[in-house]
Order: structure tokens, then sequence, then C-alpha cells
């Protein structure tokens, strides 16, 4: 009897231990910093590891050239500031956006990670002086997509696909797959003494968004800020339990939508200054991946056409708003440099 009960708790541990997966990078803006030049100038623009090629939704009348140019990334300072419509006057937009920024060498909190201090976001918010609610949010220049392979820049400017697993290329920049109930979410911030609030708006792949509140800025330098789920369900035993069929279901993922600066009408307005290094998530696995016999992919090819059909459709989305940006971008005017 007493080696049954032992067995029985070594079984709901190791059930536990299957439940309470992982802890993911979800995105990580030290990774994020300007890392090469498109239009061949001395300064760094975009971020390589996160290029994207909109040129094949642009149609016919650009030369070469202007095609090769037209490419973005998640690079750090490419990032927009969106203020609520009850906010957005030009000047309060003007005076809102993001910067790389650098830590000290000497940096407590990430001695050891590098020698040379580490790349963060920085953000500024203007909101307006009078006294009324309102927010901004920080979001990528594109929304992320879910299933865009992993490309190289080459020599000549273009980017080539890297053989591998299809929707691969922004896991950790942004997405993560495999995602089941999230159990908590952290984001590490500096403040200021601001007493503003900070939450984040994630996705997952039935486009349904979920707005998390973190906590307040009101404090001085680098802090975790954490969010714990309060519906989940730590107790296997209380959980419901459901089978699904195994295959074809498509991977199930999460991704970042934005981050959110709140400002209470009771707080004062002008500008707000933040620094964010990462978001992390904590997450049960939608699905373990045991051995199988037969490889039903190999066979059927259901997920491979799903997924295609979806990176497509993030493409197109993705290209027909930066076509209309890079057409604006070549409008404006230039100051003359001596």
């Amino acid at each position: 009897m007493k080696r049954l009960c032992i067995l029985i708790g070594v079984v709901f541990i190791f059930i536990s231990a299957l439940a309470f997966a992982d802890t993911s990078t979800l995105i990580d803006f030290t990774q994020l910093a300007a890392d090469v030049s498109l239009s061949g100038e001395a300064t760094p623009t975009e971020n390589e590891a996160t290029l994207v090629d909109f040129s094949g939704v642009a149609g016919s009348s650009f030369d070469e050239q202007l095609r090769k140019q037209m490419k973005t990334s998640l690079a750090i300072e490419n990032w927009e500031v969106h203020l609520a419509s009850s906010s957005r006057t030009v000047a309060n937009q003007s005076k809102s956006f993001t910067r790389e920024a650098m830590t000290r060498t000497d940096a407590a909190d990430f001695q050891g990670e590098t020698m040379s201090g580490i790349t963060v976001m920085g953000v500024r918010v203007h909101f307006p002086l009078p006294s009324f609610n309102s927010y901004a949010i920080i979001k990528p220049p594109f929304e992320i997509p879910a299933y865009a392979m992993k490309t190289e820049l080459q020599a000549d400017g273009e980017l080539e696909e890297v053989e591998g697993d299809l929707g691969t290329k922004f896991e950790g920049y942004g997405v993560i797959k495999n995602v089941g109930v999230i159990k908590s979410v952290e984001v590490t911030a500096y403040g200021s003494n601001f007493p503003n609030g900070i939450g984040l708006v994630l996705k997952d792949q039935d486009e349904v968004e979920q707005n998390i509140f973190l906590d307040y800025l009101e404090f001085d330098g680098w802090k975790t800020l954490v969010w714990n789920n309060p519906n989940y369900i730590a107790e296997v035993r209380n959980r419901e339990i459901r089978k699904y069929p195994l295959y074809p279901k498509s991977e199930p993922f999460t991704k970042l939508v934005g981050l959110i600066l709140y400002r209470d009408s009771m707080q004062e307005g002008g500008d707000i200054i933040t620094y964010i290094k990462d978001v992390k998530v904590t997450y049960d696995k939608a699905v373990l991946r045991p051995e199988r016999d037969i490889d039903d992919e190999a066979i059927w090819g259901i997920l491979s056409e799903r997924q295609e059909a979806r990176k497509a459709a993030e493409l197109r989305r993705l290209g027909n708003l930066q076509v209309l940006r890079f057409l604006e971008q070549q409008k404006m005017h230039e100051e003359e440099t001596e």
C-alpha cells in the first residue's frame, strides 16, 4: 500500500511538471538594435534578423534599385507610438517616439551579460497637459507575422529564405509557438518615478486580443513587472480535461501587438520617459510532441498548405501599408548636405 501511494505521488508530480511547462522570451529588445543599412549609408537603420521584403506587392512601376530598398524590420527606432485619438494632436504625436538606448557598462542589473552595456528600447510619450484619461500604444512597424520563414540578407541586397520549418523567423522576436494557457507575463522596465501604468496587448492564433495591465512605473531603476493570470488553475485535478485531434490541428501561438502606457486624469501631463528590455511569458504547452510512428505532415502536407496561405495573407497586409509609407517617404523634402 505504501509503495502504491508513492507511485501515485510520483505520477502526480510528473503530470504537474508537464502542466507547468515553459518560460520563453516573447521579445528581447537587446536583439533589435539596428545592424544593417539598406541604402549604403554608414549608419545602420534596420535589424537584419527581422527584415521583411514588401516589394512583391508594390507593382511593376518601380525600378530594381527602389525595390531593394523596400524592406523594413523590427529595429527599435522603427517602432511607433500611437496616442489615443483624444490626445493625437500634431504636437503630441511628433513628440512621441522610440529610440535606441545603451545602458552603462557597469549597470548592476546586467553585469556579465556584455562588456559594453546593452541596447534597450527607450520610449518618449508626450501626453496632453489638460486633465483627462489617455493612453499610448507602442507598436511594431508592422503586425508581427507568425508564419514567416527565416531569411538571410545577401550581398546584392536580396533576402533569401533559409531552408527549415515554416513560420520560425519571428519566434523570440514577438511570437511564441505551442502556447496553451498563459500563467504569467513579465516585463523588464526602467522606471523614473512616473505614476503612469504600463501594460501590453497579446494576440493568439484565433485573432483574439488580450489586454494585460502590469503595474505602475513609480519606481527608480530596473524592475521586473509581473502579471499573474488570476484564472490559471494550478491543481491538475481541478482542470477540465479534453481530448483533441492531434492532426491536422494548427499550432497555437501568442504574439505581441504592442505595449501600453496609461495616463490617469489626475496625473501630470507632458513627457513620460521609460525603457523596456524584454517581455517573457510563462505558459502551459498546448500540445506535447511524442514520437509518432507515421509522419502525417509528410504524407498530407495540410499544415504547410495552411501556413503558406496565412504567410501570403500576412505579407499582403504588411506590404500594402509599407508601400504607401515608402512612397510618402520618397515625396518628403530632404535637407541638403554640404
